[in-house]
This record gives structure tokens, sequence and C-alpha cells, in this order.
């Protein structure tokens, strides 16, 4: 190969001498030189590259086969019965690449050398030829043939063919078959016995259908659904592999199916079984031998005592009663719950025989939870440098506290304390002064949230608080914080929240949020110099005037990357959010104190009032058939629209209500909230120069397409485009062009496009994205060059 590029070097040499004398001469010398080039380069590559030249004297390197597939009719699923065959062709071919097979070229440049460049390529990047004498072709054409059993083609003739040519053979294999096999009766047990009655029982929901082909996946699919009904039963020994299916062939390609419990099946797995003892270990650890005396509460057997959970938070995420049939869903049911406590490391459930007879001849069964905990309590602190595009630069603490269990029930107390302070290092991009660096911001709050796993609501006739259905915990959640932000010689602002809601999941893949209680306090004082240029721009006062939102909200979500082996992965988050209603309708019949502009206050302070849309949908489809591929396209479009109205009326949504485009998990090529709203462009001398204010919006549209591809182990790439904008629901003469119209937003997007790499060890992601813009809002994007955004995790 080395060889081949020296002989490059040498004709790129010629043709640029032919290139001066067609210049001086006026002859064309170039095209007939470059011809020559390519039909002897190109060959030569082609040789090298294909790693024909590493095959042994009289071997073939294989390079595939074919199923071909004769029927005197058309098959059903056909297509899926040709991948089905092709499935069981081993071993598989050299991978290549229109001709090309560069791993295998790699595993030539190893050859006869135990170190050194050729075999460092050949070790990381060759692989060895699969010759035809690797090929068992007896074994794969009765491969073949077994899958067409499987599939209802009895009658059916595997031939194969090798087709050689030069250095390399082909392996072809030819199916004939037959009419297949359809369903004609189907029979299910009819002894009268409990066990085939059960049986009977499911004959409603069979998978077996008269009129459909035989196929040996739906009768082992029909088994385990059988079986797990029996589960459900009480059937704790029963196995799928206790039912036996006979099936007779009669005339017309047609059979009979008789379902049968195996006479060879113990006695104890064709009887239900009921729980007796149920003993709760919530301290469980392997070398635990001590016997200690339990709790009694329930009828359940509680160890150790209750000095870190109390009985009644473990019970209440038990499923499992004494004295009631088994039932694997609530066995499962029953893991799931706890674990969702996030108290328990481990949760196992141990069952065996009882000791103690039953006066009715029943089956017992004995119960071991065993729990493992996690540690109670714990103390983090992170320290961290801040870094913003406005210039900001300076460390940061953040400091969290969690208990696993605060009020001895499985309550998650998490408090987190930040401190921040930040020296504007630099003037931000194109403001006109350079001389306003050295300002100062200062930053404290502090948050705590409780977690506590029930709904803590009154029982209604319509809802079982306790969601026994679900495998999953719901929670209500209580939150409150403080927050106080200083910027030197400004503003300082100081904010409070407190919040209240439940989150419950029906499914796996659903869950729900409702927050009737989300209240925002917001308090802004100003130096006389920010407040003249607030004056200036009413918009931005209208962003740090004092504000108290009443918010209530409800959010959706639907998320189907929880079931990892699906190809096709949707994702959708729907939210709705309203404030001040109900305070402006308590306005209206009781007389609420208005203020001089004419709204509605409440303890003296304003109130805001608007209602909040917001939708997010992805898709993420995986390339490959494998499930630990990561070569997949992923999309996202997320639309958003806040509408203030009443109490709000002609202004825009309270500030942290209000939408921004652009930064490492939106619009990459540009800044965080930088664009828009509209075509709107600020006027870099005055917003820009002190750097305390983002561009935001009531209307969001944002489009984003992404393919990632593993490159090596732990490190994959991406190449994505970014689209979005953001608008104002009312016109603002200071922000002129911000205004969302039907006819035009689209012509408003601002788009970008780039490159990726990201360093995924799982647990942790490491992402560099480089984005370039290809078109602002407002026309020509005012710099071309491609920014770079390190960020953890990934943008979506």
């Amino acid at each position: 190969m080395f060889d081949y590029l020296r002989r490059t070097i040498v004709l790129s040499s010629a043709t640029y001498r032919a290139q001066r004398f067609s210049r001086s001469e006026g002859k064309p010398a170039t095209s007939r030189l470059v011809r020559a080039f390519a039909l002897v380069l190109f060959p030569l590559l082609f040789a090298a590259c294909s790693g024909l030249r590493h095959i042994p004297e009289g071997q073939q390197l294989y390079t595939g086969s074919e199923v071909i597939l004769k029927s005197p009719e058309k098959l059903k699923n056909e297509a899926a019965l040709q991948t089905e065959l092709e499935s069981v062709i081993q071993p598989k071919p050299n991978s290549s690449f229109f001709g090309l097979r560069p791993k295998l070229y790699f595993w030539g440049l190893g050859q006869g050398k135990e170190k050194g460049l050729g075999k460092f390529l050949a070790t990381k990047f060759g692989e060895p030829p699969v010759l035809l004498k690797d090929v068992k072709i007896s074994a794969t054409t009765g491969l073949i043939t077994n899958r067409l059993y499987n599939n209802g083609l009895f009658k059916n003739a595997v031939t194969h063919e090798v087709k050689t040519k030069g250095k390399t053979a082909q392996v072809d294999y030819t199916a004939t078959v037959g009419r297949v096999y359809t369903i004609q009766e189907i029979h299910f047990p009819d002894r009268d016995t409990l066990i085939d009655g059960d049986i009977r029982a499911t004959q409603s929901g069979t998978l077996l259908k008269v009129g459909d082909a035989y196929n040996l996946n739906t009768f082992t699919a029909e088994r385990v659904r059988i079986d797990n009904i029996l589960k459900n039963k009480g059937y704790f020994y029963f196995n799928p592999d206790y039912i036996l299916f006979q099936v007779d062939s009669t005339l017309n390609n047609k059979i009979n199916v008789y379902l049968r419990v195996k006479a060879t099946a113990p006695e104890k797995a064709t009887q239900p079984y009921w729980l007796d003892v149920i003993k709760l270990n919530t301290n469980y650890v392997l070398t635990d031998t001590v016997t200690r005396k339990p709790i009694l509460f329930r009828g359940y057997q509680y160890f150790p005592d209750e000095e870190v959970f109390k009985a009644k938070a473990i019970t209440n995420a038990t499923f499992l009663y004494p004295d009631s049939l088994y039932r694997r869903k609530r066995r499962d049911q029953t893991i799931s719950r706890l674990m969702s406590l996030n108290v328990f490391k481990f949760v196992e459930i141990r069952m065996k025989p009882a000791v103690a007879g039953d006066s009715a001849g029943r089956g017992r069964l004995d119960v071991d939870v065993l729990m493992t905990q996690l540690k109670k309590k714990s103390l983090r602190a992170d320290l961290q440098m801040v870094t913003k595009n406005t210039g900001f630069t300076g460390p940061g603490l953040v400091v969290s506290y969690r208990n696993r269990s605060a009020l001895r029930g499985g309550e998650q107390l998490l408090i987190n304390g930040t401190a921040i302070a930040e020296t504007q290092t630099r003037a931000p991009a194109g403001a006109e002064s350079r001389n306003n660096t050295g300002l100062t911001s200062t930053e404290f709050g502090v948050s705590a949230q409780l977690s506590v796993p029930r709904l803590v609501a009154p029982n209604l006739p319509i809802l079982d608080i306790r969601l026994p259905n679900s495998d999953f915990q719901p929670r209500t959640n209580f939150g409150a914080g403080a927050r106080f932000i200083t910027r030197t010689g400004f503003f300082s602002t100081s904010n409070f929240n407190l919040n209240y809601g439940y989150s419950w999941k029906t499914k796996i893949t659903n869950e729900q949020e409702l927050r009737p209680i989300d209240l925002q306090y917001s308090l802004v004082s100003t130096t006389d110099t920010f407040q003249r240029i607030l004056e200036q721009r009413p918009f931005l006062q209208n962003s740090f005037r004092q504000q108290f939102i009443l918010g209530s909200s409800y959010r959706y979500t639907y998320n189907q990357q929880v079931l990892e082996q699906r190809r096709q992965q949707i994702f959708f988050q729907g939210q709705v959010e309203v404030s001040g209603n109900l305070a402006a309708a308590l306005g209206n019949v009781v007389g609420l104190p208005k203020n001089a502009e004419d709204r509605y206050t409440l303890f003296n302070q304003e109130f805001s009032q608007y209602t909040k849309f917001d939708f997010e949908i992805r898709e993420y489809y995986r390339i490959s058939a494998n499930p630990s591929s990561g070569n997949r396209i992923v999309a996202r479009l997320q639309a958003g629209i806040g509408l203030p109205y009443g109490n709000s009326r002609q202004r825009s949504l309270p500030y942290l209500r209000q939408y921004g485009i652009g930064g490492p998990n939106s619009v990459r090529a540009y800044a965080a909230r930088e664009i828009g709203p509209g075509i709107y462009r600020p006027d870099q001398s005055l917003e820009n120069a002190i750097s305390y204010y983002d561009q935001v919006g009531d209307i969001r549209l944002e489009g984003n397409i992404e393919y990632r591809q593993d490159l090596v182990p732990y490190l994959k790439g991406a190449v994505f485009v970014d689209a979005g904008n953001i608008w104002l629901a009312n016109p603002d003469p200071d922000r002129p062009g911000g205004e969302f119209k039907p006819s035009t937003f689209l012509r408003q997007m601002a788009i970008g496009a780039g490159v990726g790499l990201r360093l995924d060890v799982q647990f942790f992601v490491i992402r560099f994205d480089f984005a370039k813009p290809l078109s602002a809002p407002y026309g020509t994007p005012a710099s071309d060059a491609f920014r770079l955004n390190l960020a953890i995790g990934y943008p979506f």
C-alpha cells in the first residue's frame, strides 16, 4: 500500500509539470495526465484494499449467501420469512464497502509480524479472512429446513450452489416449498380438573386463530400467555414447558391442534398456592444470622424495628397479603414499588412451601421480602467554575444534603445551597463600549424539596389513592426556595417560590404531574442609573418589575425510551399552565383593590394572569437492528405559546416564564437566548454593553434533527441541523418585528448546522458540538464563525 502512495506522489509531480507545459504551449496535457492518473492509481488501490492478495493459495474468500424462495403461491409475510432464513446463515462474510475490504487489508499488514505499526493496525482494525472452507453448508441447509417447518412449510426441499469467481466464492441456497399448512380446529383441555378448567378459561384470548398458518413462534407465545395467566391464579410451580400441543394433519394442508397438560407435570405444578407467613426485612445483609423477634403489623412479621422505616410505610408498598392467593403480578408490583421508594439498593422476594399445613388442603407458601438499604443520609459539595456568554466568570459552590427517610416513611428530603461570585472579565461581543469590564455579580440561594411516597389527599369514591394497579409509587412533592442576585451598580433581585403537587405513573411509559399550587414572588431593587435605562426600555422594565405568579400546572409524559429493545422510540410531553385566574375571579367577586394602572393587587402586589401551553415530541430511530447500537436518527419538535390577558393585558409573560432560543441544547450555532424575538435585533450599544438582559418571547417554535454514529468504544459522532425562533404575543414598539405573524414566521427561523463528538461512558456524557450559523431571522448572520458548545449529556 505504501508503494502505491509513493507512486501517487510521482504521478502528482508529473501532473504539475504537465500543467506548466500546457499553460506555456496551450496544449491539453492536463486532462490526458489526469485520465492516466485515474487509470493507473485506482486499480492499484482497489487491488490493495480488496484484501484478495492475502487469501491463501488454493482457497476462496467467502463473500456471502443468498436464499431464493420458490413457492407455487404467494406466501404471506414472505419478506419476514426471507429475513428469518437469511439470519441462520453462518459464518458472516468479511465486511466490505463497494467491493473494498479495509479490515481484511489491515489484517494482512500484521501477518508474520510480532510488533510494529502493521501489527498494531491488524489488532485494532483488522479481521481475518472468512474462507469458503469455513462455511458449514450441510448445517446451514438443515437450519433453513427447520425454519421452514417452523413456519408451516412442511413440504420443502433445500438445495445449494457454490459460485466461484477468481479468489472469491458465494453460496446460494434455494428453498422449494409447497403450500403452507393452516389451522383448521383448536381444542383446549376438556378434563374435569382444576388446572384444565383454568386453562379453558383463557381460550377467549388465544393467539391461535382458525385459518392462520402454522407458526412455531405463535405456539411458543401461546404457552407463555397461558403460563402468565396461571401464575396470577396461584400456580406458583407451573411453567410453559408443561403445556403440550398435539398437531394432526389432514387433507388439503390443514391441521387440528389439541392443547394438553403433560402427563409428566408434577402434582405441585397443577394446583394453586396461597400465601401464609410474610416476613418483611428492611435491613437485610448477606452476613445477617441474628434471630430477632419481629414486630407484628397488619398480619406481617416486620424486621428489625421502626427506627429507620415505619412499618406502615413498607406495608403500603407491599401488595402480597397474608392468606391471599399467590399472584405473580402482585409479586412483581411489590418489588417495583419498594425499589421506587429509592431507599433500597436491592429487593429480593423468596418463597418456599409453608411448614404448617392447611385444613382445607390448599398449598401454602411462606414469603421472605428482603431489602438492602442505601445510605440514609449524604452530604455533597461541588466546586464549579461558571463562565457565561455575557463575559461573567467566577467560582461557584453547591452543597447538597439528602435524607432518604426524613420522616421514617421513605420521604426524600433534598436541600441545596448555592453561592456564586462572578466578575465580567471581558465585554460581550458587539458592545460599543469596552470599559464595562470589572462588573461583579453575586448569587446566593437555598432550595428544599420533600418527596413523600404516597398521595397526600383524601380518599375519593372514584379514586383509590394507593393506585393498586400501578407498579410505580405515587408521590406528593413539596418545594420551597429563595434566590438572591446582586449585579453591583445596577440591580438586585430576590426570588421566592413555593409549590405543592403530585406525580404518578400508571405504566412504565406514562407519567403525569399535577401542581395545584406553584407560587413565585420576585422583588427588584434598582439603582438610579439602571432605573433611567429601564424608563427608556419599557419591555425591559416589564422584565424587571416585581412579579407575583399564582400558578397551577398539569404535565403528561409518554416515553418509549425505557423500552430499550424498540427500534423506533417516541417521546411526547405536553404541559398546560395557568396563573392568576382564580385571583382575578376573586377580585371580580369580592372587589380586590386595584393599582394606578387599573390592575388587581394581592397583598399590595400586582399578580400575573396568563395561560401557557408547551408541547415537545421526539423520535429516536435506530439504524441497526442491534439494540446496543448507537447509530440512530433523532428528531425533535418543540412548540410553546403563552397568552397574557386580564391582569397582564398588553404585556408579555413574566420574565421567568418567557421562552429563549439558542445555546448548547437548542439552536447550537447561536449563544443562549441570543435569537429573536422575530426579526428584532437589539441595539448592541445598550443592551449588550451592560449585559443584563436576554432576548425572550411569548411564543416558541424549534426543530432539530441529528444523526448519531458510533465511532470507537465510548466515542460517538454526530451531524445535526437546528432551526427555531421566538416571537411576542403582543406588539412592542421598542422591539419592532418581534410580533408573531402567521404569514411570515417560517421565513424568520434561525438555522444552524454542525458536527459533534461525544465521550459516552454510559453513566456520564461529555459533549462537544461545533455549529455554524446558516441563516438568521433578520437575514445574513452577523458572524459565520463556528461556535463551540461544551455540555454535559445529550441535547435531547
